[in-house]
């Protein structure tokens, strides 16, 4: 079984605005799968069905086993909680917390802060000499590189980034791309929504989505990305 199944997903906006139309999509587990498109394609709709920030009107979801098509709002705030690790191009860290502080909030709202399992996250992102650095004192790679730790605390069974590299420089570009590639070659399951060409290079699969629907699958063929559209 997939641990991601889209059937068939539509998401219509005030009765008449389609952002997907039937869309139909596995993601099996240890996968890592771009999901590419110009603005206003529907991938942002898309990212947001898949990290239960939002439900399709239509269609059906299955996220490790769980139909999320009769799941209440509180319900499915646990179950993105407890099954996905988000990264997020804004970072959205706490200002006046330190690095490890960011990391422990997302200890919190799952279950209980542990201080050392966050310095091992820290670690693992290459941040544990930064640990008490507020996010004002850290560069926007390191920054990142936090939001990933965060996300990889609670040890979900997806990691869902949304323009994981958008806001960085070309050096911390390639920092945090390294750093997928190495949890993917770990087995964790990645979903990227990007842009960038060279972020969907970095995946084993690009889907290619265009007004709403998948225009394109590349399997492990990035060089048909090359000029594939202009983000």
């Amino acid at each position: 079984m997939a641990l991601l199944e889209l059937k068939n997903v539509s998401m219509v906006y005030n009765g008449k605005v389609k952002a997907l139309d039937k869309i139909n999509l596995n993601v099996e587990k240890g996968d890592w799968t771009a999901i590419m498109g110009p603005s206003g394609s529907g991938k942002t709709t898309l990212m947001n069905i898949i990290g239960c920030m939002d439900k399709a009107t239509e269609g059906e979801v299955i996220l490790d086993g769980i139909s999320l098509t009769d799941v209440g709002g509180t319900d499915l705030t646990t179950i993105r909680r407890e099954k996905i690790g988000m990264v997020f191009q804004q970072f959205h860290l706490i200002p006046y917390l330190t690095a490890i502080e960011n990391v422990m909030v997302a200890q919190y709202y799952h279950s209980l802060p542990d201080i050392e399992e966050a310095r091992l996250a820290l670690k693992r992102v290459g941040l544990e000499d930064r640990a008490t650095h507020l996010p004002s004192q850290l560069s926007g790679g390191e920054q990142q590189r936090v939001c990933i730790a965060r996300a990889l605390i609670n040890y979900p069974v997806l990691i869902l980034a949304d323009e994981p590299t958008g806001n960085l420089d070309e050096m911390n570009q390639n920092l945090v791309m390294k750093l997928f590639r190495e949890l993917h070659e770990e087995g964790h399951t990645i979903i990227t929504v990007t842009h960038s060409t060279e972020v969907g290079q970095s995946a084993e699969r690009c889907v290619v989505i265009e007004h709403g629907r998948i225009k394109k699958v590349y399997e492990n063929d990035h060089q048909k990305l090359e000029g594939f559209f202009t983000p």
